[in-house]
């Protein structure tokens, strides 16, 4: 992944593309502007950011720095003042409505702090919802739900409903929802929050086997030090503005 600011120029679970130097992400004088005249508030600024297959990148900086606001133009959640977002080089700034939202099921998975389960649903119905949107055969969704729930540690908890989970059961869950689909990226905004300190280690750490075995590509929204320690990039915003960009050896 490379960025230009303006200052300076388990097992395997799902077959998924090889390391390579593939673009996923592209933002291009990415914008992001609040209210107008006195009371404008530029929450982005020219954000110019390429993310390859396979990264593991923590966008860090202080409350209000424009990490989850990058985030959310990322995921096709919000759309730019100005500039645009490509993701598998299409442009999805220029999205609407339905186009956008099946683009956006078909492509990003997301793993949200508040886990954001449907609470009639079981732990193996909420993995599988989004691929009944898709219109995935049953022997299929059964297969693909089976495999990531081995993986992330679910096996004997699928009829369970969210309240009879804990909250790093319910995470897992939710990471499991954002693989199923196979997406091109997966965005993760402060998915450890809401976690004690082991259960969010233990959650990362399969994170981050998830990325290193099967080439998962992972782009999270934080204030977790312990997500900056396992990242290999990690991009840092301050009022706006990209300020920083530190690719690990």
């Amino acid at each position: 992944m490379t960025i230009t600011t303006q200052t300076d120029t388990a097992h395997k679970v799902i077959n998924m593309t090889t390391k390579s130097e593939e673009t996923v992400i592209e933002t291009k004088q990415l914008c992001r502007e609040f209210g107008q005249g006195d009371t404008l508030v530029k929450a982005l600024s020219d954000a110019n950011i390429t993310i390859e297959r396979g990264e593991f990148t923590a966008i860090i900086g202080p409350s209000g720095s424009g990490k989850s606001t990058l985030l959310q133009l990322i995921g096709g959640l919000d759309n730019p003042s100005s500039g645009d977002v490509f993701l598998d080089k299409k442009n999805i700034s220029h999205m609407t409505g339905t186009e956008l939202s099946d683009f956006r099921r078909d492509h990003i998975g997301f793993i949200f702090q508040a886990y954001n389960l449907i609470p009639v649903l079981s732990a193996r119905e909420n993995i599988e919802y989004i691929m009944l949107l898709q219109g995935v055969s049953a022997s299929e969704r059964k297969k693909r739900v089976d495999m990531l729930m081995h993986a992330v540690g679910l096996e004997g908890l699928g009829d369970r409903r969210p309240a009879e989970l804990s909250g790093g059961q319910q995470q897992r869950v939710a990471v499991a929802r954002a693989m199923v689909s196979k997406p091109s990226i997966i965005l993760a905004d402060e998915p450890t929050a809401n976690l004690d300190s082991k259960t969010g280690a233990d959650l990362l750490d399969m994170m981050k086997d998830l990325n290193e075995q099967q080439n998962m590509t992972f782009v999270f929204s934080t204030h977790d030090p312990k997500i900056m320690e396992r990242a290999r990039r990690i991009i840092r915003l301050v009022d706006g503005c990209v300020v920083d960009d530190e690719r690990k050896a």
